[in-house]
């Protein structure tokens, strides 16, 4: 499904990776209310159109659009991304907000038991409920890293057709922060920006996979609990930085929105989706000549460490 908006050349462009509901929806919501024109994606087309109705509903119509996109099927991007030069041709923001946990939950969170522990109670909870297994490691892996990295690359011609700094938002998490991996080698791999390739992350990727299928990833410094998820982030916030030295003319960047309340926390989250969003859209609307290749954690200049 996709609808039409007339639009003046200096209008920038957006594109929201999967933003049928969440934090994706309330970026969507806070670029079009900034005069951003947003391509609103999602994998379903019946749960994209829903979602274009309630932001309708808040009087948003004019400026957002719809496109289906699932991230790790090449011909959907490929289709997005004709779409976007047909109809734009350019692209000023691209937010990678598509990702999947990894885990299978065991039980749902009760606010009315548990709604009473803080910050640190409600993430130990979280990561004691849930069951990892290897489809579920593998298809994290495709989706949260290879499924964007591949959307970057079809979407990159139109990006650096920007006339104002084209900007890539890669949504990230604490999780992927590179303290959480307690082996040296690979952890100073990941952090070699200068020498580190797409080629080199290919690797590790595979030898994070078969240490999980044989179980032994504590043993070869691999952090368990939501593991698959971590690694991912940790890939896409290496690769975020190996895409802003080869492309200094774009603003590339990650971004933890913090510890949101959604469905893929469970709902333990501490902080809303609206809030969870400012934390990216601000990432996205930073000022021409801003920092590239930087993690932002809840809107500030942070580590990757």
């Amino acid at each position: 499904m996709e609808g039409s908006i007339a639009h003046p050349s200096s209008t920038r462009i957006a594109v929201v990776t999967g933003a049928n509901k969440g934090i994706g929806l309330e970026v969507c919501q806070q670029l079009a209310s900034a005069g951003v024109t947003v391509v609103l994606t999602a994998r379903d087309e019946k749960r994209g159109g829903e979602a274009i109705e309630k932001l309708k509903a808040l009087g948003l119509s004019g400026g957002v659009i719809f496109h289906q996109l699932e991230i790790t099927d090449a011909s959907s991007i490929a289709a997005l991304a004709e779409f976007v030069k047909a109809r734009f041709g350019k692209l000023d923001i691209l937010v990678n907000n598509a990702a999947v946990a990894g885990v299978e939950y065991i039980q749902e969170f009760d606010h009315e038991k548990f709604g009473g522990l803080d910050f640190d109670k409600r993430l130990e909870w979280m990561m004691t409920n849930v069951l990892e297994t290897t489809e579920a490691a593998k298809e994290t892996l495709q989706t949260n890293y290879y499924g964007t990295r591949n959307v970057i690359k079809a979407l990159l011609p139109v990006l650096l057709l920007s006339s104002s700094e084209g900007r890539i938002v890669n949504v990230s998490s604490e999780f992927g922060r590179l303290i959480l991996i307690s082996n040296e080698k690979v952890r100073q791999k990941l952090n070699d920006i200068d020498n580190l390739t797409e080629e080199a992350l290919d690797e590790l990727l595979d030898k994070f996979l078969k240490d999980f299928e044989a179980g032994a990833l504590e043993a070869n410094g691999w952090s368990s609990g939501f593991a698959a998820y971590k690694v991912s982030k940790a890939a896409l916030n290496a690769y975020t930085r190996i895409m802003a030295r080869r492309h200094p003319a774009l603003r590339i960047n990650c971004a933890h929105p913090g510890y949101v309340n959604t469905q893929m926390t469970m709902s333990t989250g501490v902080l809303t989706p609206q809030e969870g969003a400012s934390n990216v859209v601000k990432v996205g609307l930073l000022p021409q000549g801003g920092p590239t290749g930087v993690y932002f954690a809840q809107g500030q200049e942070a580590s990757f460490l």
